[in-house]
């Protein structure tokens, strides 16, 4: 996978992709990176990105020209990649929508500044516009950074098991169930014994409705979308009598 970014703060962006699951998958050449700064494309003598904008407002919007060589530079080296724009008025960004990225073969990323883009660019290059949610952030970076989180970890080998991203929370539409390690008592809490008893199919089955129920605790909206199966409303509902009587 070829990962670019158009970004005015590459070293943002090179810095902490450096680190962990991203760092060892850039290393292993299961993806590649590059970054691209506007600034860099800018023809002016001051290097300038941005202007103020038509009909008045507060602060700066950034500029066609530069933003679009970069992204230029990057459909030359990966044409078939999608140009996705990092902004607030972007479609919600969801596990669904990261495992659509990584079964591609790569993408671009565009990282906004100051009060966003000049609309005409969104409309020439934009395949599509991601929001990590209803907040505003300073620029692009973490954003972008997010995305290529959850996308580079999804490849084949970018994790220590190509079970474990299969597992985490929203890959099956819920969240993650309680996870434990040594010791077996901390702080005077035990571990659930049937994590210990190594019976597989009654852990199996602890798992999915600690599952359920707290994504019925926490993010009951994830619930209204899936149709859950006579067994899994079992388990629901016995979790949450097990709830109501603490």
């Amino acid at each position: 996978m070829f990962i670019s970014v158009v970004s005015l703060f590459p070293e943002m962006i090179k810095h902490l992709a450096s680190f962990g699951v991203l760092g060892r998958a850039f290393e292993n050449q299961i993806a590649s990176l590059q970054c691209l700064n506007p600034r860099d494309f800018a023809t002016d003598s001051n290097k300038s990105v941005d202007d103020r904008p038509y009909g008045g407002g507060p602060g700066m919007l950034l500029r066609t020209e530069p933003y679009a060589a970069a992204i230029e530079a990057a459909k030359e080296r990966q044409p078939s990649n999608p140009v996705v724009f990092l902004s607030p008025q972007g479609r919600l960004f969801s596990q669904e929508s990261a495992l659509q990225f990584a079964n591609g073969n790569g993408i671009t990323l565009v990282c906004g500044r100051y009060e966003g883009f000049d609309q005409r660019l969104i409309e020439k290059y934009a395949d599509d516009e991601i929001s990590l949610g209803d907040y505003v952030l300073s620029g692009g970076e973490l954003a972008a950074l997010a995305v290529i989180d959850s996308v580079v970890r999804l490849l084949p080998n970018a994790l220590g098991s190509n079970e474990s991203a299969s597992q985490d929370s929203f890959s099956s539409g819920l969240l993650e169930h309680p996870q434990y390690t040594r010791p077996e008592i901390f702080d005077g809490q035990a571990v659930p014994s049937v994590l210990i008893n190594g019976d597989h199919a009654k852990i199996e089955q602890w798992r999915i409705k600690q599952a359920l129920g707290r994504t019925w605790a926490n993010r009951p909206d994830l619930l209204e979308d899936r149709e859950l199966s006579d067994h899994e409303k079992e388990l629901l509902q016995e979790y949450v009598a097990e709830y109501n009587a603490r």
